[in-house]
């Protein structure tokens, strides 16, 4: 293993997704093309910044909770100075619901997820639109459907159509919401899906784990590229 190559994943916030087995998860993913992957679970080491300067690659997996003010902008820095960032689901878009600064970076915050767990749907890939998504057929999924804000900068990937479940949004025409895009965050390089409900998601339905493991690949290789 490289070693000089580097990625770091603190995990917790709400049980319910998981967190512990999706970063272990996403360890094996990254250390398969090479990369030292350590995994905290707390956020104290986010204090460190220059620590996290250092790496090509940080995974949050952490959904709702508080993160500190300095831990956020000690993130931002070492993402905007060419650190990839990457996340699935909740872990990455719906954490820290009132750090806006987060939402800009991360490119989309969660707000619905309309029929909850296991609701059938498609997510549709964007052909052409990256090499992650290269030969990748469009896939069937059964796992919450995210209803996602997005920034009108992301480059999408993968998209879903609402409605499927009907719900108040239901009013409204159909739409297509991004399921997984890719986005900058000064020189660095932002992956977010949103699947990952929970961590069998990627078992289950193989393309969304080799969409997820490009993904990762793709955000922390901005480093080497330069």
């Amino acid at each position: 293993m490289d070693t000089s190559r580097k990625a770091l994943i603190f995990q917790g916030g709400w049980d319910g997704h998981e967190p512990a087995l999706v970063a272990h998860r996403f360890q094996k993913m990254l250390e398969k093309h090479g990369y030292a992957c350590e995994v905290y679970d707390s956020q104290e080491v986010l204090a460190d910044k220059e620590k996290l300067m250092g790496l090509d690659l940080i995974v949050p997996c952490w959904t709702m909770g508080e993160i500190a003010p300095e831990y956020s902008r000690n993130i931002s820095l070492a993402v905007a100075t060419g650190c990839g960032l990457a996340g699935c689901h909740g872990g990455m878009c719906d954490a820290f619901r009132q750090d806006v600064d987060w939402q800009f970076m991360t490119g989309g915050q969660w707000v619905s997820h309309p029929g909850g767990d296991g609701i059938d749907y498609m997510v549709t890939i964007h052909k052409g639109s990256s090499p992650i998504v290269e030969g990748l057929e469009d896939f069937p999924v059964c796992s919450e459907q995210y209803y996602l804000h997005v920034d009108p900068a992301v480059e999408v990937l993968a998209s879903t159509r609402f409605p499927v479940f009907p719900s108040y949004h239901s009013s409204n025409k159909a739409v297509d919401m991004p399921v997984a895009w890719t986005k900058f965050w000064g020189k660095g390089r932002v992956f977010y899906c949103s699947l990952g409900h929970h961590d069998d998601v990627f078992e289950k339905f193989p393309t969304a784990g080799i969409l997820m493991e490009r993904g990762l690949v793709w955000a922390a290789g901005g480093k080497c590229e330069r």
